[in-house]
């Protein structure tokens, strides 16, 4: 471990957020730290079982089971969103006894405590499966927290990758928070055919010009391995996210799958979980490792990259499972002093892989730290200092070793120092009017559309965005709303599908815009789309005023959203037929989630 370098002061501006997101927190924050406080105070958890408790929860351990039961040794509990279906959690089927066997070496123990569903935004945009994706944080959340619940673990592993997944294993990470937490990423997949080739292939199918079946070619082409995808979308922002927070071991967020180096950091990872808990000499758990600078730190990573909009809804409820209160004013005044560093697709052509090669994380963090953009004195799981993730894992005969990282950049088309940057800012505005209050990514929008001025067309699908394409009807400049895509309404899904067709039109050469209730995909990112509209329509939102033909501003320089047109904030709203959104694909089951679901603002979760 690194001790704290001599480095500048923290920024002013994110010491004032840092400030203000304390005061904001203060009592939520001192509450949940008095809980987890006395959980720890306890001592560890079997040692209050009866022995008719210990003996079911041991029963099926075989060799383990004396060490279980009589032992003092650290068992931890492994959280697993392994399934096979999925690239990205697939090599986690390997995982679980790899970490028995790494801890058996340290004479510890560990036990799959149970699994968590894990749904592919891939598999179902576009998809009815889409209503459930968010909500499916929620459901991980709980079905983690259910894996706990049997209190015999000092510290837990959480093996989850991808969109929803790390999200909601964060909240229970937190709601666990008197137990230490290790996230184990699997890494990205080789790279494949890039990712503009397959965005070209993709707008060309939406117009016509080539057919489904190199449409196919191109995605299989492209999805082609174990691993997450390679594009800088939700999930590996997620794997960019727990390197900044201090809960991945150094340097392991983009280790490829299947290789030594990273079985190695999985061994090591499992190890650093058996040390950290309150058995030993170095207790740090989870919830006093997620603390206001892991939450200051994790933004400015989502900033310097360009990380995925998705974040901003899943973030805010990340931390309020930790007792801190995240508001979309600090995404903005932490995207005003830190500039973008990286170009990963779609805000560049590069991929992960390339990104990583080129100095990935570590050259970030190194040239954030020393330009006081960061929390340096972050509590990690691997330590006291930030300065311990300019560090990266190297095999050096045989051994697992860590380095110093790259000074300097192996590729200043991906990746460049602070003074350096892509652009001045983050890329991410809050955008606020009398339309309501909502985030715009512009790290990927050109600078001459990064004002949209233009008449309303009101949908209340995409599937009707499409219809309207496929028909002609967009000839000139148009702002495209598709309301009643809320968290209330139907589960927010993502409008990625709209994508090539709104790319379409504006590579013809009109200026369009993007404004909604709903979320799109981390991969998006060339059309201007104000997007969590909040309120959204279903709850009276301003948004549910809007009529074919109303003049809409969307600016994301000054930051404002709004109509234009007089008399629009008399009208009443329009009522939405949600009918259609309430049955099929398991929509039924959600409706206690939809009925209870909090606003965009505050991370739409139904469960905090």
């Amino acid at each position: 471990m690194t001790e704290p370098a001599n480095l500048p002061p923290l920024n002013a501006t994110l010491a004032r957020v840092t400030e203000r997101i304390r005061a904001r927190s203060a009592a939520r924050r001192a509450d949940y730290l008095a809980r987890i406080d006395a959980a720890a105070a306890a001592g560890p958890a079997r040692a209050h079982l009866t022995c008719g408790n210990q003996a079911h929860a041991y029963a099926a351990m075989g060799a383990d089971q004396d060490a279980l039961a009589k032992g003092r040794a650290p068992n931890v509990g492994i959280v697993t969103a392994y399934n096979d279906m999925l690239s990205a959690h697939a090599p986690y089927g390997d995982y679980p006894a790899l970490i028995k066997e790494a801890l058996r070496e340290i004479g510890a123990t560990a036990q799959v405590a149970g699994g968590v569903p894990a749904m592919c935004d891939g598999v179902t945009q576009g998809q009815p499966g889409m209503e459930l994706s968010l909500f499916s944080r929620d459901v991980i959340a709980l079905a983690a927290g259910v894996a706990l619940s049997h209190n015999t673990f000092d510290a837990a592993l959480y093996l989850g990758i991808c969109d929803k997944i790390v999200p909601g294993l964060i909240m229970a990470a937190a709601t666990f928070g008197h137990i230490p937490a290790v996230f184990l990423p699997s890494g990205p997949m080789p790279a494949g055919l890039p990712n503009d080739e397959k965005a070209k292939v993709r707008q060309q199918f939406a117009t016509g010009e080539v057919g489904r079946d190199k449409l196919m070619e191109a995605e299989m082409a492209s999805y082609h391995a174990p691993g997450t995808c390679t594009f800088y979308g939700t999930a590996n922002t997620n794997q960019m996210l727990m390197e900044f927070m201090g809960l991945h071991l150094p340097g392991s967020s983009f280790v490829n799958p299947g290789t030594d180096l990273r079985q190695s950091l999985t061994v090591a990872g499992a190890k650093r979980a058996a040390e950290i808990t309150a058995l030993g000499n170095s207790f740090r758990p989870a919830g006093r490792v997620l603390d206001e600078r892991a939450f200051v730190n994790g933004l400015v990573g989502l900033m310097a990259t360009g990380g995925s909009t998705n974040l901003v809804l899943h973030l805010p409820a990340m931390a309020r499972a930790a007792g801190i209160e995240l508001d979309l004013e600090d995404f903005d005044d932490i995207s005003s002093v830190v500039p973008l560093m990286a170009k990963v697709y779609p805000n560049g052509l590069a991929d992960v892989n390339a990104f990583h090669a080129a100095g990935g994380l570590q050259f970030l963090i190194r040239h954030l730290l020393g330009a006081g953009l960061l929390h340096a004195d972050a509590t990690t799981v691997w330590g006291d200092s930030m300065a311990d993730y300019t560090k990266e894992p190297k095999l050096i005969d045989g051994a697992l070793t860590w380095v110093e990282g790259p000074e300097n950049s192996l590729n200043d088309k991906i990746l460049r120092p602070v003074v350096e940057g892509f652009a001045a800012t983050g890329g991410l505005k809050q955008l606020a009017g009398n339309l309501g209050r909502g985030v715009i990514k512009v790290s990927a929008v050109a600078p001459e559309r990064h004002v949209i001025e233009a008449p309303a067309r009101v949908f209340h699908d995409q599937e009707a965005v499409k219809t309207a394409f496929k028909a002609g009807e967009f000839t000139t400049d148009t702002v495209v709303v598709v309301r009643f895509q809320g968290p209330q309404a139907n589960g927010m899904p993502e409008l990625h599908s709209l994508t090539p067709t709104l790319s379409v039109l504006q590579e013809r050469g009109l200026k369009v815009a993007l404004v909604t209730d709903g979320r799109m995909s981390g991969a998006s990112g060339k059309v201007p789309a104000a997007i969590h509209v909040s309120p959204e329509g279903t709850c009276a939102g301003p948004i549910a005023k809007l009529v074919d033909g109303d003049i809409v501003r969307l600016d994301a320089v000054a930051g404002t959203l709004d109509c234009l047109t007089e008399g629009f904030e008399t009208r009443a709203p329009a009522q939405p037929d949600l009918s259609a959104n309430t049955h099929g694909m398991g929509r039924e089951l959600f409706e206690t989630f939809r009925r209870n679901v909090g606003p965009a603002t505050s991370g739409a979760s139904s469960v905090l």
